[in-house]
């Protein structure tokens, strides 16, 4: 059993920056794809970005291009999310994903993820 905890979350002005975390437990995290999600109120949970297992491969949603960027360390069971220019339009719940997949497997769709962390509140201010 795997197990995902996102921080970091929490209200920022328009341009301003936010780093979430996903801690993970399991001695096989090196092997599992991992991605961000995030889901507005009444909207369907929506594909922010995702890294394979090395980290050689990544996958960004066009809204976050530029701006957002993912990255993991292995060796600290960890998955980054770094926000930046950050517009009221990214405010969500903001939620980590992972499952074991090839090494190089960068997975967007929600249905591909075997876990899921309860997510963390990201609220962007006009």
């Amino acid at each position: 059993q795997v197990q995902l905890v996102e921080s970091g979350g929490g209200l920022v002005q328009a341009g301003g920056s936010l780093r979430l975390s996903c801690a993970t437990s399991g001695r096989t995290f090196s092997s599992y794809a991992m991605g961000w999600f995030r889901q507005a109120p009444g909207k369907e949970r929506e594909f922010v970005a995702a890294i394979s297992w090395r980290g050689s491969n990544l996958r960004y949603a066009d809204s976050v291009k530029g701006r957002f960027t993912i990255s993991r360390d292995n060796a600290k069971n960890t998955v980054i999310l770094q926000m930046s220019s950050l517009k009221p339009e990214d405010t969500s719940v903001y939620y980590c994903a992972a499952v074991p997949a090839p090494e190089a497997s960068v997975l967007v769709t929600p249905a591909s993820y075997r876990y899921w962390g309860r997510g963390t509140q990201v609220t962007v201010s006009s």
